[in-house]
C-alpha cells in the first residue's frame, strides 16, 4: 500500500509532465481558439460555456473571470454558464429531460458568430452533445475540452482540447490551466494586442 506522501509525490510528478506536454502540444490550437473568442466578442458576440458536476464548476469559473475580470482592469465581457439558472435547469429537465438542459439555452440565447466551450472529461456527456449539435445548428464556434480520446465530441468541435490521460482529476487540472490561458489571452487581444486581432 502506498503511503500518503508517495500519493502527493506521483500525482505532483505526473501532473507536472502532464501540463508540460500538453500545453507545449496545444498552444497553436489555444492560440487560434483565443483569437476566435476575443473575435466574436469584438464583433458583439458572446461566449455560452456549460459542464456537468466538476466541469460546471469549471464553466462558472470562466464566466466569472469573463464578467468580472481576470488580471486586468478592463470591461466586463459577456459570457454565460449554462449550469446556474435552476429554474431553466428544472423546467428544461422536468419538461423535455436532462439531456436538453444545455442545448435548450443555445437555442434560446446562441446566435450565428457566438462561441460556445463545452466541458466534458469523458466527451461522452448527452446533455453536452447535445449542445454542442445545438451550437453547429446556430452556426456557432465550438470549443471542447475533453480527454480520454474525445469521446463524442471530438469530431464536433472546431477546436479541441483532448487531455491524453485517463485520469479524470488530472484531466480536470489541465482543464483549470486551459481556461486560465483563455481568460488571459482574450484579454490580450481584445486589449492588449489589438493589432494581432485585426490582423488575424
Amino acid at each position: 500500500m502506498k503511503s500518503a506522501l508517495e500519493i502527493i509525490h506521483e500525482h505532483a510528478e505526473e501532473g507536472a509532465r502532464l501540463r508540460t506536454r500538453f500545453l507545449a502540444e496545444c498552444a497553436a490550437t489555444l492560440d487560434s481558439a483565443c483569437r476566435r473568442m476575443a473575435q466574436s466578442l469584438a464583433d458583439g458576440g458572446k461566449i455560452l460555456v456549460c459542464g456537468n458536476g466538476g466541469s460546471a464548476a469549471d464553466a462558472q469559473h470562466m464566466t466569472g473571470e469573463l464578467l468580472g475580470r481576470f488580471l486586468m482592469e478592463r470591461p466586463s465581457l459577456p459570457a454565460v454558464a449554462l449550469s446556474v439558472d435552476t429554474s431553466t435547469l428544472t423546467a428544461v429537465g422536468n419538461d423535455y429531460g436532462f439531456d436538453d438542459v444545455f442545448a435548450r439555452q443555445v437555442n434560446g440565447l446562441g446566435r450565428p458568430g457566438d462561441v460556445l466551450v463545452a466541458f466534458s472529461t469523458s466527451g461522452n456527456s448527452a446533455n453536452v452533445v447535445k449542445a454542442i449539435e445545438a451550437a453547429r445548428e446556430a452556426r456557432m464556434t465550438v470549443i471542447g475540452l475533453t480527454g480520454k480520446g474525445g469521446g463524442r465530441i471530438a469530431s464536433m468541435c472546431d477546436y479541441l482540447f483532448d487531455v491524453p490521460h485517463s485520469h479524470t482529476p488530472l484531466i480536470q487540472e489541465m482543464h483549470e490551466a486551459v481556461m486560465h490561458l483563455m481568460c488571459q489571452l482574450i484579454d490580450h487581444y481584445l486589449f492588449e494586442n489589438v493589432q494581432a486581432l485585426r490582423g488575424a
